[in-house]
């Protein structure tokens, strides 16, 4: 297992790693289930908690590999069979959700979670192996590190209910720590194009996710209630909302910021906000059908923000990670930031938050698309010959 080059021209994301993300829909799903029951309910509170502790979960296992394997996917056998164990540890992890979101019974997510991180470590120790120096000390430091973290996670099992929510946020600062800790001297040979393709793919099935759960939502609501009047300004604005998400994250080329760690950490680190909340964008539009159809016996405000509190955090979270950096000028920096602010006082529409909210991404987009082409440096005419 040699590592690859970082210069490697036309790196494209491989069937096994779109398989890969395919798998991990199971689990979001789970996830977003299980948030729709705490918001129908009225239990917010809960439902977030639940839902941040399961999802990080769901994003930290999807990262660690998808970071080694822009270092180091060979596409042997070994590797194949090692990334296929993973995979099954996630279908196992997307079992267990409902009991630890619920429960707090993290036993059977804990057991996927292990499958896992055995697979990743015997891909890290096989790193080392072909490695030599300072290159080897990084693959030995994560193998060693991801071990360390996972008898974490089974010493949370036998801790006392009432204090796996305080021990939880120890292990995951501890998991967090280490990437930057073992590339503190050397960095691993990832690949910046293939790293910000393997996100944006995922964004895309995320989002493809919040557009399965919302038409299933509102086919749902047709078949037992027909309520038309009520469904069709949710699944307007629903529309326009994942359209804009999908035109404001694509707007701009990140591989060019990518340089180090310096700058990639952060960036990766921080799409656990864009992931959970494109997600929780299709568990809001559940919830907003639900209220409309008189199901959801919650408040017309709780139902709008719950579409649009995870719109405006993914607005400004992409603005933030890379976003304004590829902005000129400072009407075309404040679009995505008062867009945001717009969405969240949308929350006061009553039954038309959603599509208000859909309105005003789509004004953010359209705003984006005018004042970038103003920005940009007009080229003279070449005369043909």
């Amino acid at each position: 297992m040699t590592p690859r080059s970082r210069d490697e021209p036309h790196r494209a994301a491989t069937p096994l790693e779109l398989f890969f993300d395919l798998c991990f829909v199971v689990a979001v799903t789970q996830a977003g289930t299980q948030l729709v029951h705490s918001l129908a309910e009225g239990h917010p509170v809960t439902g977030f908690v639940g839902y941040c502790f399961v999802f990080f979960g769901v994003w930290w296992a999807w990262m660690n590999f998808t970071w080694f394997a822009s270092a180091y996917d060979c596409d042997d056998v070994p590797y194949r069979i090692a990334t296929l164990v993973q995979i099954a540890g996630v279908l196992v992890y997307a079992a267990g959700v409902p009991r630890a979101f619920g429960d707090n019974d993290w036993t059977v997510a804990v057991a996927g979670y292990l499958i896992m991180r055995l697979a990743l470590t015997s891909q890290w120790l096989r790193a080392a192996a072909a490695e030599s120096g300072p290159a080897r000390r990084v693959a030995l430091t994560y193998a060693v590190g991801i071990m360390l973290c996972q008898a974490g996670w089974v010493a949370l099992l036998f801790a006392p209910q009432a204090s796996r929510h305080w021990l939880f946020p120890i292990v995951v600062v501890a998991e967090l720590l280490v990437p930057p800790f073992a590339e503190r001297h050397r960095e691993t040979p990832w690949h910046a194009h293939h790293i910000v393709e393997r996100y944006g793919l995922f964004t895309l099935i995320v989002l493809g996710e919040t557009m399965a759960a919302s038409t299933v939502a509102v086919q749902s609501a047709l078949d037992e209630h027909e309520a038309v009047a009520e469904l069709l300004p949710i699944a307007a604005g629903g529309l326009l909302i994942v359209f804009s998400a999908w035109w404001i994250y694509f707007a701009v080329p990140a591989h060019e910021r990518l340089i180090s760690n310096r700058q990639a950490l952060p960036w990766g680190y921080g799409h656990v906000l864009i992931f959970g909340s494109a997600a929780a964008i299709g568990v809001g539009m559940e919830v907003a059908v639900e209220h409309g159809v008189g199901v959801a016996h919650i408040s017309s405000f709780a139902a709008g923000a719950s579409v649009t509190v995870p719109t405006a955090v993914f607005l400004l979270t992409v603005w933030l990670l890379h976003a304004r950096h590829f902005k000129h000028g400072t009407a075309e920096q404040l679009t995505l930031p008062l867009a945001a602010a717009a969405v969240l006082g949308c929350s006061f529409a009553g039954g038309w938050a959603v599509l208000a909210a859909g309105l005003v991404t789509a004004a953010a987009v359209t705003a984006g698309v005018s004042l970038g082409r103003r920005s940009r440096p007009v080229l003279p005419a070449v005369a043909r010959p």
